[in-house]
Parts: C-alpha cells; structure tokens; sequence
C-alpha cells in the first residue's frame, strides 16, 4: 500500500469519528434519549431546547475522567474494572513502544537504502520505506532492533508481573470485603446416581450426610420446568393482548375474531374473552392445586396461580441434578475439591454461580452429552475459521489492483482514478473485513452456550476465548501469509522454517494492519459513543410501542466482544513494534479513545449482569506473552533474511526466557484465580460467626436456587394498571 492510500483511509476513518462524537455530544444532552446514553443514571433535566443544549460539548469527557477507580470498581464490578486495567495496560505498553519505536528505530529504517524512494513523488511512496524491510541487509544498525527487541520483552515482562499481582490482591480485597453471598456455600454437583428405592433428592441427603456430616446444611434439586415456562409464556402472551387492548383509543380494535388466524368465528369483545381467558386459569389452577400431595404438593404450595395447573409429573421430575449448600465456605471448598464418588462420571462438584448467573438450560445433561458437545463445538469452530478464508481472500484481492484489473477487465478505467484506487486499497479492504468479522462474536457465544455450561459467566468468558484465537487466526495470520492456501499449510508441515516463513510475511501487511486499526478500530470505539442501533430502536419504539411495552433493560457489556478486539490490536503492536514502528501512533490514538470512551460507557451505560471475579485477566496475560512470542519469532527470522546471523541466534534464547517467565507466573498467580484462598475463607467464616442476620442467612440459602418457574408468582388478575407486569418472581 502506497502513503496516499493510507492517508485517504485515515482521512475517511478519522471524518467517521469526529461525526460520530459530535453527534453524541449534541443527542446525549437530550432528555428524550437518556435511555440510551444514560440508562444506568436518568437524571433530571429541563425540557428547555437551548441553543447550549444543540452544541457539541466535552463535557462527558470530564465525567468519565473524574470518577476515582474505586468509584469505578464500586460500579461496574471487578470484570468492568479489569477490562478498563487492559487499556491502561495497553497505554503503558505502548507508550515504551512508541518512544523506541519513533525515536530511535522509525528513523533507522527510512535511513536505509534497500528501498528505493522517490522524494519527489513522496505520497505515492510504499510505507515498507518506514519498515525494517528498508535496513540494509548486514547492516550493524540491525543490532539497534535487537536491543530493542530485548528490551521491549523486558519491559512487557515487568509489567505483567506487576499488573498480574495487581489484579490478583484487588481480585482477594474485592471478595474479603464483598458480604455473604449463596455461591460462596454452595456447591452444584450434577450425575447424581439413580437409587430404585429412593428418590435423587433423598440419596443427595443422604450421602452428604454421611460424608459431610459436621459440614452440610441443606440442599435443593433441580426440576424440569420447561412446560412451566412455557405456561407461563402462554399467559404472559395473553397479558400482553389484554393491556394493549385496554391502551388503545380506538374502540373498533376492542372486536375481532377468535378462531383460526383472527379470520373465522363470531366476533367478541376481545377485552371480555381474554379476562375470562385468566379466570379460567386461575379457577384451573385451584383445582388442580387441591389434588396435588406429597412433595409435589409442597413443592405447588409455593406456586401461585398458573404454575398450579400442571400435572403432578412436570414438576415432580427431579434432574439429576442440585445445589448442595454447607455451613461454611471452607465446606463448599473442600466439597469442591475432592473426587465424591468412585465413578467419576459421578457426583461431579462445580462452583455453583451467582443466582443472577444461572444459565438453566443445561442441567439435565449427561456426562457423554457434554462431551460429546464439546468435540462438536470445536469441529464447528475448525469449520468457521477455514470458512472464512473465503472473505480473507477477497480483502487480500482488493488490496492488489493489479488483480483486480485481471479479474475484472471492464472497471480497468474506473480503477485508473486516482481517488477510486485509494479508497478500494486503502479503505475498503479493511472495512470488508471488519463487516464479516461482525459475525464472530454472536455465533461463538451460540457455540458456548451449547457446551452445558451452566452460568452466563461461563459462556461469556468461554466466547471470549474462541473470538480472540479466531480473530487471530483470520486477522493476522490469514492475512499476513497471503499467498495460497498450499503455502499456508506449509508453515506448519516445515515447523522449522515458521521464524523465515513469517519473517518474510508479516512486514509486507504492515500498511493493511495500519488501515485495519483505523478502520476498525477508531471507528468503532466513537459508534460506541453514538449507540447508533440502540439510537434507532428507542425512535422505532416510540412510534409503534404501547404503553404496556416492557420497561427499558439496563444493557450490560459484552465482554467476548470486545476483549479479543483489544488483545488482537495488542499483538498488532507488538508483533509490528521493532518492523514497522508507524503503527505505534495509531494505535495509542485507539487506546486513549478506548479508554475515556468505555469508562464513560461502564459508568453510565452498562451494568454489569455477573461478576467472574475478574477471571478475564488471565486470557489478557496468555495473549500477551503469545504476542511476545511470536514477535522473538518474527525476529529470530528477520535477522537471518538480513543476514546478521549473530542476532538471530542471540534471540533464539528469548522465547525461552519468556516462557519460563510466563510459568513461573502461572505458579505465583494463577491460582489466586482458580479459586479463593483458605486463609480469607476462614476469616470470613469467623466474621459471620459475629453477624446476628448469618442464621437468617442460612436459611434463605435453600431457596436462593430456586428456579424462577418455582418461586412464588404474583398474578395480576386485573388489568386495570396497564403497567403492572403479569408476573413477578418474589424474592
């Protein structure tokens, strides 16, 4: 890619952004869409329209710069706090990089004369005249990189280590200070044996009593209530008819029709049929309340009202399957630590997640089905990725013109336009790539979902995972080695030869990479002030909803979005620091904007909808030294191309530097993340012992796992608030 080219799509990219955060400075002082700038805090304005108030301003920028990070931390909880630690992260990182890389390496590299440049005609100039491509092969400048290669890994290494015990004490402060919650007690175990004499629910009593005899306190199983749902579904569709009937102002749409499709049958007051719709419900549900006995009885004593009308079997069926509660945290710990059953298909112990957490669809799985999930959920993704070769093809198609003219003779003329031939090199490329990767969050969350596991935690962070090696691949592997699919293969049938394979690939793509960071990543992060789609859906709701429409839901980050968006620009930077340092500057613009942009969006949009403890950190880490890692690659294979074996050889020894450096982090901190120490567990323990509400505590602690389908309902059987839900779970 030539200078212009890149200078036309930063041109593009950087007009987005300013459209983008003016217009949100102008619409966020708005009253009329506090709910979506402002969901978290709706605070009270004057519906005065000034010239003031119609004027781009700054001002967020102040409100979400000023807040303390124990403010933020009080906020968006551990895992907004830890996310907001890898822009700071990043920002220390690369401001290092930036200060080597612009001061001493960017003008070693355009010194040189293995590039030709013509400095008459210096916009049209191939940015490789800024990369190391441009040192002269054997030249003694080469060991300035090799210093700077060394002390970059030093640098990033001393960082981590300090950020790692940062995260990792606020992480132990964060849950010594945090009040007794059901979780810390609890224990879901899942594979409970069938017994042809007892029920699942008393051989989980009796084999806890009996093995945890001083330890266990109470437990509840797990039903299928699906068909509960979906009676409560069924009600909640006819609640809504109901309100929206009684909101409108046209008596003409009270009478319709009630048999097939509303086309067929006499027509009725559809307000009268759908409240004797409730009331034969309710009489249903009284009914078959006074036929129920025995534990299913008790069990539909706490169910109000629809819940009731089920048969005795749908509720009865206990899965095998439940949360196993103890007197103590170091109970739970220990529980979950050890191996209960001989079989170890059985009886398997996992943490038990926040009731706010709970995913309920897989509860019923069985040990096979799970892994037999897990082999089809990396099948699929293998799939996914060498699917997307196809659109990765395409972007590396569009960035050469010369292809183009091959490929499509008759836009020869229109490709000869100066202006036209920038934007598709330069911009369009990038912009493609951006558009399809916009899929890969959304369908790896599916494919998390679907591995049984068991909190949205879980999945949320399981997604995060598989975007980020995704993205990786797709991003900057695939494009890097962008010559035949045969060629990419190669790299891992000769694994010898991957530090020259890459050596020679990776500097070429440098000026794609740049245009990706400003496509994507400028961009991106100032739509994520202007929420364009929620903007446009709050406008939509107000022209066709009712007043019975539900309230507005507080939105929550999605952390398996953004998360690999940040790390893949981290490895862009790191990999890309001593070859060709010009994408240093842009990515310090992305990481400055990231910063002040979503600690505004934590603070006043987002809430948080689980809490990991912040086990997000970790990946953070493993990412880092894999980009380190691949840079003393790239490295160990440049310097033999520039024919400097000496330095090549010197850095051979730095991958296994880093590697010992990432295990012995493994050893001092990954613990702390795998679980909580018994020293603070003991200590908590001890202060509840203190605590006059701990035995009320203990006692909710059998019903704060119930299933939302078997807690009590509150059923409105008038209508006469349109706003009052149809149903709502006591607490």
């Amino acid at each position: 890619m030539i200078l212009s080219a890149l200078l036309v799509s930063v041109g593009i990219n950087f007009g987005l952004c300013v459209i983008y955060i003016c217009l949100f400075s102008i619409l966020r002082k708005l009253p009329v869409h506090a709910d979506v700038y402002a969901p978290r805090i709706v605070a009270e304005t004057k519906n005065d329209s000034t010239l003031e108030r119609l004027l781009p301003s700054s001002s967020w920028v102040r409100m979400a710069w000023l807040p303390t990070e124990d403010e933020l931390l009080m906020r968006s909880g551990l895992d907004g706090f830890v996310f907001m630690r890898i822009y700071i992260f990043s920002l220390k990182v690369f401001t290092f990089a930036a200060v080597v890389g612009l001061c001493i390496l960017l003008p070693i590299n355009y010194m040189g004369n293995q590039i030709y440049i013509d400095f008459f005609d210096f916009t049209n100039a191939s940015l490789e005249s800024f990369s190391i491509s441009n040192v002269n092969d054997g030249s003694k400048r080469l060991w300035i990189h090799f210093g700077a290669v060394y002390a970059f890994t030093a640098f990033v290494c001393y960082l981590l280590y300090v950020e790692f015990g940062y995260i990792a004490s606020k992480r132990l402060a964060f849950y010594s200070s945090s009040k007794p919650k059901p979780n810390e007690f609890t224990v879901l175990v899942r594979g409970v044996p069938k017994s042809s004499t007892e029920s699942l629910s008393e051989t989980v009593e009796k084999f806890f009593s009996e093995c945890y005899p001083t330890l266990y306190l109470s437990h509840y199983m797990i039903y299928n209530t699906s068909k509960i749902w979906k009676l409560l579904d069924d009600a909640e569709k006819i609640y809504r008819k109901l309100v929206s009937l009684k909101s409108t102002k046209q008596s003409s749409q009270r009478y319709g029709r009630v048999g097939c499709l509303g086309l067929f049958g006499p027509k009725v007051d559809l307000v009268e049929y759908y409240e004797k719709e409730l009331e034969v419900l309710e009489d249903e549900a009284k009914k078959q309340q006074s036929l129920l006995n025995g534990k299913a009885s008790y069990l539909l004593s706490h169910i109000h009202i629809l819940s009731s009308t089920l048969p005795h079997s749908y509720v009865t069926r206990e899965l095998r399957a439940a949360f196993v509660s103890f007197k103590s945290r170091i109970g739970a710990a220990i529980t979950l630590n050890i191996q209960q059953g001989q079989n170890p298909t059985e009886w398997l112990t996992d943490p038990a997640p926040e009731d706010r957490d709970i995913y309920w669809a897989f509860f019923s799985t069985s040990f096979l089905t799970r892994w037999i999930g897990n082999v089809v959920v990396v099948l699929a993704c293998t799939a996914l990725t060498i699917l997307f070769f196809i659109p990765v093809i395409i972007v590396q198609g569009l960035t050469n013109l010369y292809t183009l003219e091959i490929l499509f003779p008759f836009l020869k003329g229109i490709l000869n336009i100066n202006v036209v031939s920038q934007v598709i090199t330069g911009y369009l490329p990038s912009l493609i790539l951006k558009t399809f990767l916009k899929i890969a969050p959304p369908v790896m969350k599916f494919l998390s979902s679907i591995q049984s596991y068991v909190s949205h935690s879980q999945i949320e962070r399981s997604a995060c995972i598989k975007v980020l090696w995704f993205i990786i691949w797709n991003v900057f592997f695939a494009n890097a080695l962008s010559g035949s699919i045969l060629y990419r293969i190669n790299v891992f049938l000769n694994p010898k030869q991957i530090p020259s394979i890459l050596a020679a690939a990776v500097p070429g793509q440098a000026s794609f990479f740049i245009s990706y960071v400003v496509t994507s990543g400028w961009t991106n992060t100032a739509s994520e002030l202007l929420r364009l789609t929620p903007l446009i859906f709050s406008y939509i709701k107000r022209i066709f909803a009712t007043e019975s429409d539900e309230e507005f839901e507080v939105p929550s980050l999605s952390y398996a979005r953004e998360i690999p968006n940040i790390l893949l620009f981290g490895l862009l930077g790191i990999t890309y620091f001593f070859q060709s340092p010009l994408i240093l500057p842009f990515l310090l613009v992305y990481f400055c904007m990231g910063y002040l942009v979503y600690r505004h969006q934590l603070l006043y949009v987002y809430s948080p909808k689980f809490e990991t403890g912040g086990q997000f950190w970790p990946i953070v880490h493993h990412c880092t030294i894999f980009s380190l890692i691949l840079m003393q690659l790239i490295a160990i294979g440049i310097f033999g191309l520039k024919q400097l074996s000496l330095a090549s050889t010197l850095t051979i020894p730095l991958p296994i530097i880093t590697l010992l450096f990432n295990g012995y982090c493994q050893k001092r901190f990954s613990p702390l993340f795998k679980g909580y120490p018994v020293e603070l567990m003991t200590k908590k323990d001890k202060r509840d012992e203190n605590d006059p509400t701990i035995s009320e505590f203990r006692e909710k602690l059998i019903t704060a796992y119930q299933d939302p389908a078997l807690k009590p309902i509150k059923f409105s059987s008038t209508t006469d608030n349109i706003n009052a839900p149809l149903l709502a779970f006591e607490t």
